[in-house]
């Protein structure tokens, strides 16, 4: 709880972070498609004049037609201003066109760098973070940019220009009714100060609350399973409704400042059009035939222009929010941008290409934080096309043995060589393709089962993917299902069993066809009947190629070439099984511990005889 705290605190600080580095960033996505943002910036410009204009229409139509009664004319002067509304709503169709093209450019382009970036970075990495808070950054916050795109800086520059435009005007018509008029402006001036403090704070709290539901729920439901089995749902619905009261008093907070603030805009500007009536009226009630002091077109003119300008002051108000959510989206975009990537390609490899399979751990040393060792002086070998299998207790350093191999974490001291270069020293991608993994939980895409054994690999034909499935004898339930190979997938391979993930994994192996193979646990969760399916995919899978082997279930290592027993990530013993049986030491104790009938009857037909491995599963 106290990580989830500090995230929050440091989401709430970032917010609070301004500065001009970030919009020049932000240029440098917006250079390959400045052309079609002039081109929208140009028809925000000419919506907006022709917006000014509108008022002239009516000053027109009262002071040169409706008051002196005259006709001739006054159809050309409504054509003028319908053509100028035609002109307005095709500008407007393509301006709404190129702004939202130019967000949606963008945000591909950063979503794909962001996502680019997310691919490369170390394991570690996703140990540090939690997978709710990098969803965030390529959804939310992406759409927080294109928010400011397309609602934020064309129509900001917009009402700018419109405001400025039409106070302009205004000064050219009637300099004094202008500063008349203008009179609201301090009152206005500091409801927006109020208003943009009092959001400011609701919206950090609202995105405060809203980043503990995220985390909330992606918890829960992830552990969905285990809060049905011990009947805890009353307690997760209480604690979720907890967190969600709070964030709907947060958004309550917030909406009180907005139905404050609009309605005050709404009656500044009345007060506004108040005092342009009682001024501009009283003028033109002095106007005398000889002398014309302010004509009644001029005033009703005034009148709408004063509307129109208290219009795009709102508006800006209201985009305060969208500004605000794009500045904080930016800086926790641009961090996750900046945040380096550890394990990396030297600049000049020494080694790429297939490898032939030689592992050495010299003198190895890892810590996954600080000198909390996982693994202490860790040294062996393994010869290409050899067998080894790792045991232990849990904790002892098994599966950091081959997350480390395959350069998931770099170690501290000590060397990793793979036919006699060092890890560090190989081409990264070369390094990582000699290696098929079959993991205890077997990870399967939404798509195909057929997809699911290329894992995008276009050299990977159909031919290659069926041959791979019958080796390790998974053709059989692929054959059962409905569409066979073309099968869907569901999200995790929900829907099938245990078992036939497991075969799943192995027929991707083989199809890819590795120099070195790792199995993690890969049997630990399989039922008897079916583990002696997958211990003959195993046998197919490892043929002539370097193995590792991970298991709990010392029934499935009985035949490696050697086992290393793991003991507080430190090598107690080595050998094949036969010989570490006869040593009586951890290696029998877990035997033991496993197999105590066998063990008896081990025992007394003599410590040096033959274990049948059937018998023993």
């Amino acid at each position: 709880m106290s990580t989830a705290v500090k995230q929050f605190h440091e989401e709430e600080a970032i917010g609070k972070t301004y500065d001009f580095q970030v919009a020049r960033r932000l240029l440098r996505y917006l250079n390959p498609y400045l052309r079609l943002l002039f081109l929208a910036l140009a028809l925000t410009l000419a919506l907006n004049l022709l917006g000014v204009l509108q008022p002239k229409f009516t000053q027109y139509a009262i002071d040169w037609y409706i008051l002196p009664r005259q006709t001739d004319g006054l159809m050309l002067l409504v054509g003028l201003f319908l053509g100028s509304q035609v002109l307005r709503l095709i500008f407007s169709y393509f301006q709404a066109i190129m702004v939202n093209s130019v967000g949606q450019y963008v945000m591909f382009d950063i979503r794909k760098e962001l996502y680019d970036k997310l691919q490369h970075q170390e394991v570690a990495y996703y140990d540090r973070n939690p997978v709710g808070r990098i969803m965030t950054r390529l959804t939310t916050d992406v759409d927080a940019l294109n928010q400011l795109f397309t609602e934020g800086v064309t129509d900001l520059l917009g009402d700018l220009v419109m405001i400025v435009a039409i106070i302009s005007v205004m000064l050219w018509m009637d300099v004094r009714l202008t500063l008349v008029s203008l009179l609201t402006v301090p009152l206005l001036f500091a409801a927006t100060t109020w208003f943009r403090k009092g959001a400011r704070k609701g919206y950090d709290l609202v995105r405060t609350r809203i980043a503990r539901i995220n985390a909330f729920l992606q918890e829960h439901f992830a552990g969905a399973q285990t809060v049905q089995i011990f009947n805890a749902e009353a307690k997760s619905l209480r604690t979720f409704d907890k967190i969600n009261d709070e964030y709907r008093r947060a958004n309550i907070d917030t909406i009180f400042y907005y139905a404050v603030f609009f309605p005050l805009v709404d009656l500044i500007g009345a007060i506004g059009v108040a005092l342009i009536i009682w001024y501009g009226g009283y003028r033109v009630m002095q106007n005398t035939p000889e002398h014309t002091v302010l004509t009644l077109g001029a005033l009703v003119a005034f009148i709408q222009y004063s509307q129109s300008l208290f219009q795009p002051i709102r508006d800006i108000s209201d985009k305060y929010n969208v500004l605000q959510a794009a500045v904080v989206a930016s800086h926790r975009i641009f961090k996750t941008l900046d945040q380096p990537v550890a394990i990396t390609t030297p600049e000049k490899p020494l080694k790429t290409g297939r490898a032939r399979g030689r592992i050495e751990f010299q003198n190895v040393w890892f810590a996954y934080k600080d000198e909390d060792w996982v693994l202490k002086d860790v040294s062996f070998t393994v010869e290409p096309g050899q067998s080894i299998a790792l045991v232990g207790h849990t904790g002892s350093g098994k599966t950091t043995i081959t997350n480390l191999l395959m350069r998931f974490y770099d170690i501290q001291r000590g060397r990793i060589l793979l036919d006699g270069v060092d890890l560090r020293d190989w081409e990264l991608n070369a390094l990582r393709k000699n290696f098929a993994v079959v993991l205890q939980e077997v990870f399967l895409f939404s798509g195909t089962i057929e997809g699911n054994i290329r894992l995008g690999r276009e050299d990977i034909t159909e031919e290659r993917v069926r041959w791979a499935a019958q080796e390790v004898h998974a053709d059989g339930f692929i054959r059962r299902l409905k569409e066979s190979y073309k099968a869907e997938v569901r999200e995790r391979g929900a829907g099938l069993s245990v078992g036939q993930k497991q075969l799943i994994s192995f027929a991707r192996a083989l199809a890819f066809d590795p120099a070195l193979l790792i199995l993690d646990e890969a049997t630990s969760s399989i039922d008897t009947e079916t583990e002696q399916l997958i211990q003959r995919a195993i046998e197919r899978v490892m043929r002539d190629r370097t193995s590792i082997v991970v298991a709990h279930r010392l029934s499935t290592i009985q035949n490696a070439d050697r086992i290393i027993v793991l003991h507080h990530g430190e090598i107690r013993e080595q050998g094949t099984h036969q010989e570490l049986l006869a040593e009586r030491g951890l290696y029998w104790k877990l035997y033991k511990l496993q197999y105590a009938d066998s063990s008896r009857s081990y025992e007394a037909t003599n410590i040096t005889s033959t274990i049948n491995p059937e018998a023993v599963m």
